[in-house]
């Protein structure tokens, strides 16, 4: 073949693929979602939200937020809410970002787990101004999201725990004293016995008022007490009118703390002792077979085949055991106005065992023996008189 005709082939052949490759060229790209790489919520609509509302397995918490930037658990009595929790769960909420894209087809939508999950920034009236819907968790991490039902859902770099139990939001610390603010612990026992300790300034060691003869204060023990008082958090609530609580009232003990700078608080323990009942001895066996035979009658008491009877084995009592009942606790402040008399009056709150059980059970606890008294110094150029003989005893 020539060579010029050899070049008309090859550049047959260029103009043929050229064409094909432009007939079958792919689309060209759409563009990204302008949501890519932006966070799931601008930090603005944080700022202004009224009340954040988290629902989940038919579950609400409603979170609103206080005029002084407090929070409050609006579906848990208005208790004072965690803000610990809070800052968490809003920090992750805003450092999470779109990911990509995942689909817009309703078929793969509906494998996503869009079932009512949703976050929800609200006004003072209620009004959503932001909603997030969440489906489930994906397999390599982030979650699943949509905004407001649209037929287009995202993966989010978003971890948070969608807690739906209102309690789980609420602030559980029940006193707000610090021990180095302490001035006076009084306590007082359920048989009427107490206790009071006391410390001109702060840093100095507490000493009883009035201790047993040669006995003084064991300030490691008070110690203990003044961390575990100042340290009460509920773990449970229930009605002022529930009948575990009104049957623990009965059996209480309190301990009074006085601050430095004059508040005064009562925290009283609350509990149903452990008790222990005499079983009722079992239905005896009546009738005139318990008698025997008439031989047996005749013999009083003489065995059959001659021999003596064996008495009954003594029996001992058998007691029923009711456990304990939950520990409650009631605190009052010397200010009206302090927030935990109101909350006192909204419900019972129960604490855990440890927090009552690791109180003194009697004034003995919390004293040790004193050292001796060191002997006074004789002065100086005189020699201490001996020490007396006991009585008896033969001088060497």
């Amino acid at each position: 073949m020539k060579l010029r005709t050899l070049v008309l082939v090859v550049g047959l052949l260029l103009l043929v693929s050229g064409a094909v490759y432009w007939l079958r060229r792919p689309a060209a790209p759409t563009g990204v979602d302008p949501r890519i790489g932006q966070s799931l919520v601008d930090n603005a609509a944080l700022e202004k939200a009224a009340r954040l509302r988290l629902t989940d397995n038919g579950k609400t918490v409603l979170l609103a937020r206080q005029p002084d930037a407090t929070w409050r658990v609006a579906s848990y009595y208005d208790f004072p809410a965690d803000f610990s929790k809070i800052s968490q769960f809003v920090g992750e909420l805003s450092n999470a970002k779109f990911q990509r894209l995942v689909t817009t087809r309703p078929d793969r939508l509906a494998r996503l787990d869009f079932k009512g999950t949703q976050i929800s920034l609200l006004d003072a009236s209620n009004k959503p101004e932001w909603s997030l819907d969440l489906g489930k968790t994906a397999d390599a991490g982030g979650r699943y999201v949509r905004f407001d039902n649209e037929q287009k859902a995202y993966l989010a770099d978003f971890n948070g725990w969608i807690d739906t139990d209102s309690k789980n939001w609420a602030d559980t610390t029940l006193v707000q004293v610090k021990p180095e603010d302490v001035a006076s612990v009084g306590l007082t026992f359920s048989d009427g016995a107490s206790v009071h300790a006391l410390r001109a300034k702060k840093g100095e060691a507490f000493h009883a008022d009035n201790p047993p003869a040669g006995r003084q204060l064991n300030g490691a023990k008070l110690t203990s007490l003044l961390g575990s008082v100042t340290g009460l958090h509920f773990s449970d609530t229930t009605a002022p009118d529930d009948a575990a609580a009104q049957a623990a009232e009965k059996h209480t003990r309190s301990v009074t703390l006085k601050t430095f700078d004059g508040q005064t608080l009562t925290v009283t323990f609350a509990r149903t002792p452990e008790e222990k009942k005499l079983k009722p001895p079992a239905p005896e066996k009546g009738g005139v077979a318990s008698l025997g035979t008439s031989k047996d009658v005749a013999k009083g008491g003489e065995a059959a085949d001659g021999k003596s009877a064996q008495p009954a084995p003594k029996v001992e009592p058998e007691f029923e055991t009711t456990p304990a009942g939950p520990v409650f606790v009631r605190v009052m402040s010397s200010d009206s106005a302090a927030p935990i008399n109101e909350l006192m009056k909204k419900r019972a709150f129960k604490i855990y065992d440890y927090a009552f059980t690791s109180l003194p059970n009697s004034p003995a606890d919390l004293f040790e023996n004193a050292p001796p008294p060191t002997p006074a110094s004789a002065p100086a150029g005189k020699t201490p008189p001996p020490a007396p003989t006991p009585t008896g005893a033969t001088k060497p």
